[in-house]
């Protein structure tokens, strides 16, 4: 370790790999595929740790040596913190529209009062939604996104040096645009079954305008389930590639986002 440091006391190196923790564990808590609800804290901790013996011989001569005022120690770490906070919160909210996409496609789909229990969007949430968050987080961990969010936290120590002042403003408007591409990102996703639901009771609305005596909407229950699951399952290979192209476009704009 002494090496790495070229001659640094052990109290320095230690202060420094608690620095780099801070931002990569409070990241890691957050990062799809690796911070999902599913997943054991112990596991994401554990990642955590073993990043930082990687990182902290490059960032060791850019990180502040061991403040002796307790004060700024703990203003340090609470930066570092919200920066791992910040950057994992970044790459959660293109996960996340996985989810709306699903609450959408269940609502659309009449399936919408048939709960699962959802770690992500509070105690229940939607079959369609809990799949595709899963699905999502299998998609990550399993095409090697993951690695995206991992060099972007290694490169934003060039962007956001540790001890600078918080970019308050700049996080705010980047927080802002992050939750506007999930929420366009969920929408394009759900955009076929919106069409299709319109569709549909267009359909119906006509077939009871002809004959009146009939219950449509009614007795068109059974097939609306049928349809759209039918719909769901063809669509849902072209959804997770749009959705693996968009999320990889935001892992590596990471880095200047942070």
């Amino acid at each position: 370790m002494a090496g790495l440091s070229g001659g640094a006391p052990l109290a320095t190196l230690a202060f420094q790999a608690v620095l780099v923790f801070a931002r990569i564990g409070a990241a890691a808590m957050l990062l799809p595929g690796l911070g999902e609800q599913e997943v054991p804290a112990m596991p994401r901790l554990a990642l955590g740790l073993a990043l930082v013996p990687l990182l902290l011989p490059g960032l060791a001569p850019a990180l502040p040596p061991a403040p002796e005022a307790p004060a700024e120690t703990l203003r340090l770490l609470a930066l570092e913190a919200l920066a791992g906070l910040f950057l994992g919160g970044l790459a959660r909210l293109v996960a996340l529209a996985l989810g709306m996409a699903g609450q959408a496609v269940a609502l659309l789909l009449g399936l919408a009062t048939v709960l699962a229990p959802d770690p992500q969007f509070g105690a229940q949430g939607t079959a369609p939604a809990r799949l595709l968050l899963l699905a999502g987080a299998v998609l990550v961990l399993g095409s090697g996104l993951y690695a995206l969010p991992l060099r972007a936290l290694a490169e934003s120590y060039a962007v956001l040096p540790p001890g600078a002042p918080w970019p308050a403003g700049e996080a705010a408007e980047l927080a802002a645009q992050a939750a506007s591409d999930s929420l366009a990102l969920a929408l394009r996703l759900a955009a076929p079954f919106v069409l299709a639901a319109v569709l549909f009771h267009l359909a119906l609305a006509l077939l009871a305008r002809l004959a009146p005596q009939v219950q449509i909407f009614f007795v068109a229950t059974p097939g609306q389930l049928l349809l759209g699951l039918a719909l769901f399952a063809l669509l849902f290979p072209a959804m997770m590639d749009a959705f693996a192209e968009a999320a990889a476009a935001a892992f590596a704009a990471l880095a200047g986002r942070g």
